[in-house]
């Protein structure tokens, strides 16, 4: 009987170490520390896609990975957090789209903002700006919801999605970084244009940088000032016929 007891405790004891050492794979199976397993979190999201790049880079203060693939007319570009494999950015874009309808009228804001609230659910859309890239009319959105910050661009002829990108948002507070503020942005982007008026003041990050976006008409045009946030230079200008 005491042989029996003896070897149903040791069992037990081996079933113990196997759970714990299981458990402690799984929850370290989430973290990234090798580009082979950043390619597998990148396959995973996108199936049956070619890697054309993997690299590495400090965010914050952190290790992420950043992965490029494509896969048929599509260009993707992920980004991951290493230390818990968050996906912190993901995006895409159509590989040389066609330059057609050019000479049709553009559809309305309106319309472009139907179709980005149908393509992301309940978000709150920042702007909707028109622009023109590679001789294509496109429209700009931008959009939030919770902690993520959406980018889409629509073909303004034809309301083809060109574009689709996300990207989440820091939640560490920036009340001790010293920045210009609105008024001191408002003034400088005055100076650039100084009979425009000012319809909109938003503060966001473009690749990490703090900056204010301004938007300002004046008559038939339209101005988008970008001001870094700390240093107070002008980094964007752009002067366009508003439709």
């Amino acid at each position: 009987m005491k042989k029996i007891l003896k070897k149903i405790l040791v069992f037990g004891m081996i079933l113990s170490v196997v759970s714990v050492t299981e458990g402690a794979v799984t929850a370290g199976a989430k973290k990234i520390s090798s580009f082979s397993a950043a390619k597998k979190a990148a396959l995973k999201k996108v199936p049956s896609a070619t890697i054309k790049e993997i690299d590495t880079d400090m965010e914050n203060g952190r290790l992420v990975y950043d992965v490029e693939l494509y896969k048929k007319n599509k260009e993707y570009s992920l980004k991951y957090r290493a230390s818990d494999g968050k996906l912190m950015e993901y995006g895409w874009e159509i590989m040389h789209p066609s330059v057609t309808n050019q000479n049709k009228k553009n559809l309305s804001r309106k319309t472009i903002k139907k179709k980005a609230l149908k393509q992301v659910k309940k978000a709150k859309i920042r702007s909707i700006r028109l622009k023109y890239d590679d001789g294509m009319a496109q429209y700009k959105v931008k959009l939030t919801k919770g902690s993520k910050k959406y980018e889409l661009v629509y073909n303004s002829k034809t309301g083809k999605l060109l574009e689709y990108e996300w990207e989440i948002t820091s939640t560490k507070s920036a009340s001790k970084v010293k920045y210009i503020g609105v008024t001191k942005a408002k003034s400088i982007a005055q100076k650039k244009a100084p009979n425009a008026t000012i319809v909109k003041v938003e503060f966001d990050k473009d690749d990490g940088i703090p900056v204010y976006e301004i938007e300002m008409i004046e008559g038939i045009y339209e101005y988008d000032v970008k001001i870094h946030a700390k240093t107070g230079k002008i980094l964007e200008f752009e002067k366009e016929i508003d439709d």
